[in-house]
């Protein structure tokens, strides 16, 4: 790999002093990697246990209808079948869960919503013989009129998703098939407008994209002796999954046991409940443990997806290229039930201007109740979409003006200081237009890299690759800019937390730091980084990472680009107390014997307590001796609120981040094909903690946008509400041979209110890096293009 380009003006706070090898700023290996790439690391669908039932879930194969009769006599005469559950069986009044709002069936309750939803269990001692079981319930639909988009969804005489709803969003909105409408007012749009020289609109269409994660949802859940159920599982918040589950299975929290399981990648796409709840009902009727694996076909069923948006935008500038005013009106499809679809509506109307100076705005952004797939988080979470638009937006402003779409962006970007639409302030560093001109300067790739004299054209350089194609006859380059701004962390008056316990002992004459959280380990390489926070704070080598449970406090989830500066920052806030807990014992049992004990700044390096000046007062094993420290704290970013539900106004957000890109593209224009030959990045990152893990995650989150720029949307048929395409046979992700080199840029400009200055960081690259491979389109084919993904016959006017 490339090494990045890294830059920290002089200056700049870091608050790290590193003196223990493997500590905060070293790119310390992970953990888990070496397993990884072996094929020897164990996933929740590597879980067995010894008298394992299989369980397997019936899903409708409608999208919307009533459920007039269910017959499973059939599917309990097959042998090997132990149990088969329905909405009747379900234990308690509980039958529902959800994220916000709780309008999710355990299982349809005589009425399915979409296509996949779950309608029954079957517990069988094969899987084999639990999925022929399943295939002989037998259910007889009434189906009923779709409701599939805006029209539909917000008709007079539209039917209603959630006909009886009473959630806290049900009272604001103007329809009852509006999951939450958020509008953003500030200055005066309308007035700005006739200020402007040039007005420029767009309408822009989003496609479905799915997580794609490779590890599909799978589980084991084992009865306890005590009435309780012991749940392995992988999921990206173990407490909120808990706050779920407990109720519908009638038990107190205490009695389920989660312990996370290995992870295949998230992306958002398990936040939601999927299995879970379904592994330990099957485990409590049958007193058996259970199993459940998704296969991919059902997994593009068993978890939600990015919201598809329609998004109307209107931009003015004056003549010499200074923005006047914006509106726009965001629709998101939320699908069948709610999901995250409150807060991805917060983010997508908050962060809907961009990165730039814009005083005059006029916002509105919903989700909509659909039958359509249920939609909710997904890496980006309502930026994402937005940016797309308003990046689009940015270069017709540009064009129109006759200006270089880099100098336009610069010359309205935002900085430090500057007031969002929301009216908070920016009170970190905003180095957007700084971002902008490193893409911007750095080298271009040599054209036409398909051709060495005297030898054949590399097909794997030209658009369409190994198919063998084209040789290169009507490929033109496009060279394309975006930047993003995206938050950090639950926004909007969440009581956002995490805890971290850590127990400081000495084992085999050394002293152990051992840390235990609950956060779930997705990918991210928190695992690494909460070792190396604790050796930076300790000053101890050997450090123990406790598998993630719910015998500790929540870690929340490991979403909105935050665990490592909330969970981090747990780890760091309970290392610093063990570590005062340590010197004042240190000062009871030693503080006779040397006047620094008393008032010297004392830290902790290298194994052994020292001054400033660096003398050694004591070995940190023979000052804790058979004694241990061990203390379990609580961390939370500063307050924020939630928006004003008529004008937006309120300090919603904890933190902003940025990223800009460069795209490369070559395009066939013929054919329709495009080679993204590289996509170029910087982003400010406050301070990195694991630069190996900091690249990766950028040159992840590039990728993941490069997808749906290109190739990545679920189909939904209009007029049927049915997916077209689970399977990664028909939904396309890119490979190795369609991910482009990716240079990385990262500064390194602190956050003073963020744990070492860090900024959160996983989101950001996919952002931009979607609007700058379409810009670059463009430019190669001069072609508007307002859809994701771009696909040949949009290119070729096929349509």
């Amino acid at each position: 790999m490339a090494q990045p380009t890294r830059h920290a003006p002089s200056g700049t706070p870091t608050n790290v002093t590193q003196k223990t090898k493997g500590g905060i700023g070293e790119s310390t290996l992970r953990p888990d990697g070496t397993l990884k790439v072996t094929g020897e690391f164990a996933y929740s669908s590597d879980m067995w246990h010894e008298d394992m039932l299989w369980g397997q879930t019936l899903r409708s194969p409608v999208a919307h209808a009533e459920i007039e009769s269910i017959d499973i006599s059939e599917a309990l005469a097959v042998p090997g079948v132990y149990s088969v559950l329905t909405y009747a069986d379900l234990p308690t009044e509980t039958k529902n869960y959800g994220l916000e709002i709780q309008d999710t069936p355990v299982l349809a309750d005589g009425r399915v919503r979409h296509h996949g939803e779950p309608i029954a269990l079957v517990a069988a001692d094969h899987p084999e013989t639990a999925r022929r079981a399943a295939a002989k319930i037998k259910i007889d639909f009434k189906e009923l009129p779709l409701v599939t988009d805006e029209a539909t969804a917000l008709a007079e005489d539209a039917v209603l998703i959630h006909p009886d709803r009473n959630d806290h969003h049900a009272g604001h909105v103007p329809h009852q098939n509006i999951v939450h409408r958020q509008p953003i007012i500030r200055g005066d749009a309308a007035e700005a407008a006739k200020k402007a020289d040039v007005i420029v609109t767009g309408e822009y269409t989003f496609g479905m994209q799915d997580q794609a994660f490779l590890g599909p949802e799978s589980g084991l859940a084992v009865p306890g002796e005590d009435g309780g159920v012991d749940l392995y599982v992988a999921t990206q918040w173990l407490h909120s999954d808990l706050r779920q589950i407990a109720p519908v299975l009638g038990l107190p929290e205490e009695k389920v046991r989660m312990t996370l399981s290995g992870v295949g990648g998230a992306f958002g796409g398990r936040e939601d409940i999927s299995m879970q709840i379904h592994a330990c009902l099957l485990a409590l009727a049958t007193n058996k443990p259970v199993k459940m694996v998704y296969n991919r076909f059902e997994s593009f069923f068993g978890h939600v997806h990015r919201h598809p948006a329609k998004l109307r935008y209107e931009h003015g500038a004056t003549k010499d290229g200074k923005i006047t005013h914006m509106k726009c009106r965001i629709v998101l499809d939320g699908g069948a039930y709610a999901s995250a679809s409150p807060a991805v509506v917060g983010n997508a109307s908050s962060l809907s201007v961009g990165p730039y100076v814009v005083d005059n705005v006029d916002i509105e952004a919903i989700a909509l109740y659909t039958n359509n797939p249920p939609c909710g988080a997904m890496r980006g979470f309502g930026a994402v979409q937005a940016c797309f638009a308003y990046e689009a937006q940015m270069d017709k402003l540009a064009e129109k003006l006759g200006m270089d779409p880099v100098e336009f962006r610069q010359l309205n970007a935002m900085e430090q200081g500057t007031i969002m639409p929301t009216g908070q302030v920016v009170d970190s560093p905003a180095p957007v237009a700084e971002l902008l001109r490193r893409v911007k300067a750095r080298p271009l790739p040599p054209e036409r890299q398909w051709e060495t004299a005297g030898q054949a054209a590399d097909l794997r350089a030209l658009p369409g690759g190994l198919s063998n194609t084209t040789h290169g006859e009507g490929v033109v380059r496009g060279v394309g800019y975006a930047v993003g701004i995206k938050n950090v962390g639950f926004s909007e008056g969440f009581d956002d937390y995490s805890t971290a316990r850590v127990r400081l002992e000495v084992i085999g004459g050394e002293p152990v730091a051992m840390v235990h959280t609950a956060m779930a380990e997705v990918g991210q390489g928190g695992v690494t980084v909460h070792a190396q926070i604790a050796r930076t704070e300790l000053g101890v080598t050997q450090v123990t990472i406790h598998p993630a449970d719910t015998q500790v406090g929540s870690a929340g989830s490991t979403s909105a680009s935050r665990q490592t500066y909330m969970t981090g920052g747990a780890v760091k806030n309970t290392c610093e107390a063990v570590r005062e807990a340590l010197l004042e014992m240190g000062r009871r049992k030693n503080g006779s014997y040397h006047p620094a004990w008393a008032h010297a700044e004392l830290l902790l390096e290298g194994g052994k307590i020292v001054t400033d000046g660096g003398e050694v007062l004591a070995d940190i094993a023979d000052v804790l001796g058979d004694e241990a420290i061990d203390l379990e704290l609580e961390f939370r970013h500063r307050p924020t609120v939630p928006f004003d539900l008529v004008t937006g106004q309120g300090d919603g957000h904890v933190q902003y981040t940025f990223a800009a890109h460069r795209a490369v593209v070559e395009v066939d224009t013929d054919l329709g094909l495009v080679k993204v030959v590289e996509l170029a990045t910087a982003q400010d990152v406050g301070k990195a903690l694991n630069m190996l893990s900091v690249v990766g995650q950028i040159q992840g989150g590039t990728t993941q946008g490069l997808g749906v720029a290109v190739m990545e949307e679920i189909i939904v048929d209009p007029k049927t509400a049915k997916v077209r395409n689970p399977s990664f046979t028909d939904y396309l992700i890119p490979t190795i041979l369609d991910t482009p080199t990716i240079p990385v840029d990262v500064l390194e400009l602190a956050d003073p209110n963020a744990p070492y200055g860090l900024r959160g960081l996983g989101e950001a690259p996919t952002l931009s890096s979607t609007p700058a491979v379409l810009a670059a389109i463009r430019q190669a084919t001069g072609l508007e293009l307002n859809k994701t993904p771009i696909r040949p016959e949009a290119l070729t006017g096929t349509l």
